[in-house]
């Protein structure tokens, strides 16, 4: 199976300037672990994850006045749609993250994540059997 059977193409972008709780409340209203981040000034495509702003509440920072662009990752790993769900693993594994953004052409096309992976692994979900 590759990325692009798995990845999801309803992306949530924000900007730089979002504040955490922007882009938080936006991330559980999509029900997303992670948003791209979209800064032409700062090198183009980034990722913020739940982690970043999990990270950033955690050392006491304010969400209200603490941008995006000073906790997004943008030294990004970028899979392509024709990866394998084995490419997308390894290298997640490899680099300790659950997201990859998915690049075609140079373009955002998607995201992939550990739990569309694991969703395409995981057998069929059985019906519970009748009592």
């Amino acid at each position: 199976m590759l990325v692009r059977d798995a990845m999801s193409t309803a992306i949530l972008t924000v900007g730089p300037a979002h504040t955490l709780r922007q882009a938080a409340t936006l991330m559980s209203a999509r029900r997303v672990g992670a948003a791209v981040v979209l800064d032409p000034d700062a090198g183009g495509i980034g990722i913020l994850t739940e982690r970043d702003i999990l990270n950033s509440v955690g050392l006491g920072q304010n969400p209200d006045t603490e941008h995006t662009h000073a906790h997004t990752t943008t030294d990004v790993v970028f899979a392509a749609p024709s990866w394998t769900l084995e490419d997308a693993a390894r290298a997640m594994t490899q680099g300790g993250f659950r997201h990859l953004v998915v690049l075609d052409r140079g373009e955002v096309a998607g995201i992939v994540s550990v739990r569309d992976i694991i969703r395409c692994w995981a057998p069929a979900r059985q019906p519970a059997p009748a009592l």
